[in-house]
């Protein structure tokens, strides 16, 4: 474990994040797998544009907004949550300590309390969107590069597995873009697979052997 804070549901035998670790987890299957990956193998000039499944806890947007400043990259993210987390919950949350960038806190604490469905100059390097409904209803006229898929589980959260969704996230991909996921499932892989994605499996975080990134060519 890296003393980060994992958020549980127990009503729905959910967490938020890997209890191994939320943040290590996160940077490997979104960041390392996903942002970095994509800024090796694609040349993007101007901004880079990601679409997060799941704001949650605001880590990956986070993690994100740190690799921008850090690489003075300009980064557009936007992101859907149906269920935002409660004031008390966030106010929780370790990870600028943990992460030893404290400096990021009010950055953080803003992306939590902004006005939903607007767009919001976060830092810089960092524009923000964080959209109040769930991925069924999503509609935008944005091409992205990138996708984090975090949604909760396929048993958990099952109509959010589905050809149709996949297929609605890849019509919404820049050429080239890539979309990456903790899950590996194999119903999961055939999903995206029908939808046009080219799926791989690629090793995964600690304590979970495979991961999948997806692309679109």
């Amino acid at each position: 474990m890296d003393g980060s804070h994992s958020i549980a549901i127990p009503d729905m035998g959910v967490t938020y994040h890997s209890t191994h670790g939320a943040i290590q987890e996160s940077m490997h299957v979104f960041i390392e797998s996903g942002l970095r990956y994509i800024n090796h193998t694609l040349n993007t000039p101007g901004t880079l544009s990601v679409l997060e499944m799941g704001f949650g806890t605001g880590l990956n947007a986070l993690l994100t907004l740190a690799e921008a400043e850090k690489n003075r990259q300009k980064i557009y993210y936007e992101t859907i949550e149906l269920y935002p987390l409660e004031a008390k919950t966030i106010e929780s949350l370790n990870y600028c300590e943990q992460m030893q960038r404290e400096d990021l806190t009010p950055l953080f604490n803003l992306m939590h309390t902004c006005k939903w469905n607007t767009i919001i100059e976060i830092s810089d390097y960092f524009s923000f969107r964080k959209n109040n409904m769930g991925l069924t209803d999503f509609t935008t006229d944005k091409h992205f590069n990138l996708v984090y898929f975090d949604a909760f589980a396929p048993d958990k959260q099952p109509d959010l597995w589905t050809v149709a969704i996949f297929e609605k996230l890849y019509n919404c991909m820049q050429p080239g873009g890539i979309l990456t996921t903790y899950c590996s499932k194999s119903i999961v892989r055939k999903a995206m697979t029908a939808a046009g994605w080219m799926v791989e499996k690629i090793p995964g975080p600690p304590h979970k052997r495979e991961m999948v990134r997806a692309s679109k060519d």
